[in-house]
Order: C-alpha cells, then structure tokens, then sequence
C-alpha cells in the first residue's frame, strides 16, 4: 500500500488563525517536487506561496479556491515518490505550529526589544537565541533583511501573486492585459484598467489592440438592461411564495469573511472585549495657517508634538499584567481603507521627519497597500494611531484603540464655521479633532493635555 503523507497547513508567519484558497497550482493525480509552488494563500496581509513538502503525486487536495483552511487543518495529501531526494522529517522547513498568540497582544518579555530601524521596519535586538529558524513557510535562514513577493513568470506572464489573486478575482485573463511595468510586468494598475475597460476577459477573444491614450477615461459600455422581473405571491412553479415570519427580517446569503476583513474582525472584536475607551473632542483652529500646507503633514507634525508634551499616550499597555511602556520615538499607526478592508500600515521614526519625509513615507505605505506588496513587520508595532476619516466625510468619531496602543487620534472633515472674537465674530477654517485612549492607561488630565498640545501645534501659523 503507498504511504500516504497529509501536509497540514503551517503558520503563515503572520500569527493567524487560517488562510484563504487563492489558487492550487496543481491538482489531484499531478506529479510535483519539493518546494515548487503548491498554492497561493491568502492571508490578512499578503498573498503567500506555499511550497510543496514532498516530492511524489498529489492525491487529495482539501479545499478550493475561496475556502478558508484553518492553521494546522490539512491541506493536501501526497504519495511521495521513493526514489527522490525528501526533506528529512527533523529537518528544519520554517512551518511553526507552536501555539498561537491573541491578535494585539504584546509579545512575552524573553530579554529581547523591539527598535524602529531608519528604513522602517522592526529589528530585534538582544536577548536568547530564537529556537525557530522563522514562521513563513519554506526553508528559511533568520536575519533582519524584509522578505517580499518575488515576480514569478506563469504561462509566459510576469507578475507577483498579489497581482494574479486580483486578476482572479476581478474575472480578468493576465495573458491578454498590456503590462507596463519594468521588464514586462504586469502590474495592479494593468488589472484594474483592463477590467474596468473589459479587454481582457477571461474566456473572451482577444483583445483588440487600443493607443495607451485612447479610452483611458471611457466608463466600460455595458449591455442595457431588461426590465426587472416582477415580484408577486406566486412562483414561476406556481407555488405560493414562502415568507420568513414578521419577527425574522429578510436579508441577503451570508457571505464568509476572509483575509483582511476577516482580520479586521477579529482585531475589532479584541479591542472591544480588551479595552476602556474614552473620547475626547475639539476643534483645531486653523486661520492662522500662511498659505498652503500639507494638512496630513501637519496633522502628524502635531501629534509628534502632543506625544513629546504628554508621554503617556505614545505608549502600549498590557491589561493583564497591568504593565505601561512609554516610548521615545513616535511610530504612527495610519488607517488606509481599501476595498478589502483596513489596513494600519506604520509610518515609522515619525519624531525624526521634516514634511517632505512624512508625505514621502505616506505615499510609499499607501502604494505597497494598494499593490499588497507592504512586509507585515509594516503592519505592527506602532505606538500610536491616526485615522484622517474626515478625508471622505464626518466630524466627529470614537475611533478603536486597538491593544496593546493607549491612544488614536481622529481627524474630521475641515470646515469654515463662524467663531466669536474680540469685537465680533469671523469666518474661520477648523478641524474637528477627536481623541480615543484607554482610560486604564491614561488619565482624563493626561489626555486633555495631550489633545491641548496638538491642537496648540496645529493653530501656529507654520
């Protein structure tokens, strides 16, 4: 009887729970070698290849695209091939199935800290020797160096599998899409134009070659629509309709979280069941601003400066061991939404930035997010947060502390309200500001210290 071996799925490196399907790269009866790319896996913050264990035939695969696969769970069955070269059952792979630790947790203190290097990123510095070689999948050597997804040519196409998972999703075949990055890469632009512009459907002829200049702007045309269907107490069968009961609404199929969103859940959920919030808000009063400013500049400019005035809110605590730990450099945590969740990307050494450092750094993170290229050492370690909702709409907010921070700060959409001053009233131009922070950290003087000095920072006229 062939020996069977079941790969189960391993930390993806990134201390999650599961993974979602994005591709198989091969199927049930295919013949595959050790490391060579058996699926693509998506997780909260990156698309991963995950390599194939064993050299020898698939047998069973568990799951297809789109279904989540919990750590641990199996992943695929394989016969391995007798006369190859296998990866020694002791040997080091990188997989890590040790247990896993709560989302927003702080690490256990073992002797080792964690600094912000000047490229931004985490370095960790001192303490014992770590006993795993990683957590990514893969053999892999320790070291401080950010690993990211590498181009892979598929089919004659060069692309990351960000941009493939993507291409996937939006139904677009990245055989027919014009690619425009360096040495013939496809990129995320490449997709998202050629799905909005439906010339390279999959399935579809090829398509039609266009100048780069023409139909950049066009809306896609779309077939025109036919009449709704119309609704009435009988089925097309015949057969009265059947109603949910007035206690029970109707509503849509449930559809199952996954990746960022799924994340995004359970971050949101911990932080409700983990922290005391407060909130407090003001009006940041802007009149006195000489002519046109970088107003995210600014922002983050005054937030450095509440921290240095009012430490206890650049800080992490930890709620179960009732520890505070307030830093020296100031990490901003920026919420960027995207249209598969939120990501909190760290605009690190923000102390240190002049404000054209800060508008550089902002344009790289929301560049790596939007291509979902950005390390996950990007994705953490911050030491406080900034949410500039008021970019879309709103003036005022409570918005999540997530742990192990103490604090976010909440900028609301600018306005030009009517304000009393000595000798009548004037027009000026404000931001509304509001301040979250656990009151188990902080006090409420602290925090309205803290709100004082930012707001003291953004009225000064430069």
């Amino acid at each position: 009887m062939a020996d069977i071996k079941t790969f189960h799925l391993p930390d993806l490196g990134e201390g999650l729970p599961d993974a979602t399907i994005v591709e198989w790269h091969v199927k049930v009866g295919d013949t595959i070698k050790l490391d060579a790319p058996l699926a693509s896996m998506e997780t909260a913050k990156a698309v991963v290849e995950v390599p194939s264990p064993y050299t020898g035939k698939v047998t069973k695969l568990y799951g297809a695209a789109g279904d989540v696969i919990e750590t641990g769970a199996a992943l695929a069955d394989f016969e391995p091939d007798p006369n190859a070269k296998q990866r020694a059952e002791a040997e080091s792979t990188g997989h890590h199935h040790g247990p896993k630790k709560s989302v927003g947790s702080p690490a256990p203190d073992d002797g080792n800290k964690v600094v912000a290097s000047d490229e931004g990123g985490e370095v960790e510095t001192g303490g014992k020797d770590r006993e795993d070689e990683g957590t990514v999948v893969g053999a892999m050597i320790s070291g401080n160096h950010v690993h990211v997804e590498q181009v892979a040519s598929v089919g004659g196409v060069k692309a990351v599998p960000a941009v493939r998972a993507l291409a996937k999703k939006l139904k677009v075949d990245l055989a027919k899409v014009r690619p425009t990055g360096a040495d013939g890469v496809v990129t995320m632009k490449d997709v998202k134009d050629a799905a909005a512009n439906g010339s390279a459907p999959i399935g579809g002829a090829p398509a039609r070659a266009v100048p780069a200049s023409a139909g950049r702007h066009l809306a896609p045309e779309l077939p025109e629509p036919g009449p709704a269907p119309q609704r009435g107490p009988v089925s097309l069968a015949g057969k009265p309709v059947r109603t949910a009961p007035p206690s029970q609404p109707a509503t849509g199929q449930p559809e199952q979280l996954k990746g960022v969103r799924r994340n995004m859940a359970r971050v949101m959920s911990d932080a409700h069941a983990q922290v005391v919030p407060t909130t407090l808000v003001d009006d940041a009063d802007l009149h006195a601003w000489i002519g046109k400013q970088d107003i995210t500049a600014r922002l983050i400019r005054a937030i450095v400066a509440a921290c240095k005035a009012v430490p206890a809110l650049n800080a992490w605590f930890d709620g179960k061991n009732l520890t505070r730990t307030m830093h020296r450099h100031v990490d901003i945590g920026i919420a960027v939404d995207t249209e598969d969740g939120l990501f909190v990307p760290a605009l690190r050494n923000a102390d240190v930035l002049d404000g054209a450092g800060i508008r550089a750094g902002i344009q790289r993170l929301r560049t790596q997010v939007e291509d979902r290229s950005i390390p996950p050492s990007e994705l953490s370690g911050y030491t406080i947060s900034l949410s500039n909702f008021g970019m879309f709409a709103g003036r005022y907010a409570t918005p999540v502390v997530v742990p192990p921070c103490v604090a976010i700060v909440g900028a609301g959409k600018l306005s030009h309200d009517v304000v009393a001053v000595m000798g009548g009233i004037e027009v000026h131009r404000r931001m509304p500001i509001s301040l979250t922070f656990d009151h188990r950290a902080a006090t409420g003087g602290e925090a309205a210290r803290f709100l004082k000095a930012l707001l003291d920072d953004l009225a000064s006229p430069q």
